[in-house]
């Protein structure tokens, strides 16, 4: 099984992984693999390129049950064909597998979706937690006692390093976010009790001068980014009797009960390079990823004139503003986005794009012209998935983080914003009921738990939900679009 398979570049050429795997032989995986299983969208886990290039286009693909299909629309635009559909916490058997991919669908779980996967062959429980936090390991405990689990340990955020802070203060943010991230990888640890533990999916590296100072805990202790070697130190003297195992691109591990052979294809000397002499190590990883810098540079669309650059925007944001009634009011106020010299306002409660004018803003987000314009320009829906976790922008805050202004940058379609609006809704919704054309029926529609009230239309005995076109038996209540979506119905007499 060949999960989320990451060898390029990821967010404007910002992210590579570490250590350097691009020499494994990606066409042997992507040849021999049975099963393909790419947790979210993350382009840190799902590499377009690597999956068209390597990865044979009839091999089974596992499709977490997400709200939309967006992953599935990506992958099947590469050309695979053969999906595996998981209801979510449910295990399903295929081949001696049994499988089980537990879905994370709120606004702020990856872009849209994020999740974990346990397989078990009849010997041997795995679990592959990825980036997906929180789960509830009581329920993934009962598809059986872990023998290896994969945990993040490290950072996957801009946070603090991005914001114009003193560097005392980001120094102490900092510190508290890696105490964070390590506290919450413990927690899991201690409540998955697996027998071997892998600390997986982190920490990126960064290969661009722009960037580089951000590597490892930063030059002065104002990064969050953890290396594998720095967290098996830590849980050692947190958990000494944890049996952890340090994995690298192209390690061999075969866990057996207490006992787990490691088989490493560097030596302990290339091992020491690459932990000891990071700095050397990654400047060497540079070199040879110059070109790839420089084709990621030299595919950035240029700058827009200010005009165009504030019509486009309105264009495209407006829409979505005057749909967001959560987020605009989460929001609470004005938003300043500096496009190079370009300042633009993102006025949440007037719903409106305009050029600023001055006026106290509470968030300020500043980059680059072609950063903006190549994200316009591939009507990028999640700017949290190309230009923040780029790292190339600056920010800064007066308050507290506003996840509502984050949600917004995440959902740049009206597919995204519907979706997050009706489950922001569905929060406060304690399984009420509507009455609407004679018949009583539950309030939220289960594909996307839109309001029927406003989304439903009857005709005869079925329903239609029109944001999404499900439609449902009135007098059974059975969901005539997908199986396991059933609604209450019953007509009023």
């Amino acid at each position: 099984m060949l999960c989320d398979p990451w060898v390029n570049p990821a967010f404007f050429g910002s992210w590579f992984p570490f250590p350097d795997n691009t020499d494994l032989d990606w066409a042997h995986y992507g040849r021999a693999a049975d099963y393909l299983y790419v947790s979210h969208l993350h382009r840190d886990h799902f590499d377009a390129e690597n999956l068209r290039r390597t990865v044979r286009k009839d091999i089974t693909v596992l499709l977490p049950a997400f709200a939309t299909d967006e992953l599935e629309r990506e992958l099947s635009a590469l050309g695979f064909t053969k999906f595996l559909r998981a209801p979510s916490g449910t295990p399903v058997e295929r081949d001696g597998l049994r499988i089980m991919i537990t879905a994370l669908t709120g606004p702020g779980d990856g872009p849209i979706g994020d999740s974990a996967l346990s397989l078990d062959d009849g010997r041997t429980v795995l679990l592959n937690q990825n980036d997906a936090h929180p789960l509830d390991i009581a329920a993934i405990r009962e598809f059986g006692e872990v023998d290896a689990y994969f945990v993040q340990f490290s950072g996957a955020i801009w946070y603090p390093m991005v914001y114009q802070l003193p560097l005392s203060a980001k120094k102490e943010f900092a510190a508290r976010k890696r105490q964070g991230q390590f506290d919450r990888a413990l927690r899991y640890i201690d409540a998955v009790e697996a027998k071997h533990v892998f600390p997986n999916a982190g920490p990126p590296c960064f290969l661009d001068d722009e960037l580089f100072e951000h590597n490892g805990t930063g030059q002065d202790g104002e990064s969050i980014f953890v290396d594998q070697l720095e967290f098996l130190r830590q849980l050692g003297r947190a958990r000494p009797r944890v049996a952890a195992h340090l994995l690298l691109p192209g390690t061999v591990a075969e866990p057996e009960d207490t006992a787990c052979k490691l088989t490493h294809r560097y030596t302990e000397t290339e091992i020491e390079h690459i932990f000891g002499e990071k700095p050397a190590y990654l400047r060497e990883f540079a070199g040879r990823q110059r070109a790839a810098l420089a084709a990621e540079r030299a595919s950035r669309s240029p700058a827009l004139p200010r005009e165009r650059l504030l019509t486009e925007l309105k264009q495209w944001w407006e829409p979505l503003l005057t749909r967001a009634d959560r987020i605009c009011a989460g929001v609470g106020g004005p938003a300043r986005l500096d496009v190079g010299e370009v300042s633009i306002v993102i006025d949440f409660p007037a719903r409106e794009v305009r050029l600023w004018d001055g006026e106290r803003c509470r968030y300020t987000l500043s980059t680059s012209a072609d950063l903006v314009a190549t994200n316009i320009e591939r009507r990028e829906v999640d700017w949290s998935n190309s230009l923040l976790l780029s790292m190339r922008f600056t920010a800064s805050r007066i308050g507290p983080y506003n996840e509502f202004l984050y949600v917004f940058f995440k959902c740049l379609s009206m597919e995204r914003i519907e979706y997050v609006e009706n489950y922001y809704d569905s929060c406060q919704d304690d399984g009420q009921d509507i009455v609407l054309d004679g018949w009583q029926v539950q309030r939220r529609c289960p594909h996307l738990r839109a309001d029927l009230g406003r989304f439903g239309q009857i005709e005869g005995e079925v329903l239609t939900c029109t944001l999404h076109g499900w439609r449902y038996d009135l007098t059974t209540g059975r969901c005539l679009t997908a199986d396991g979506h059933d609604i209450r119905a019953s007509a009023v007499s």
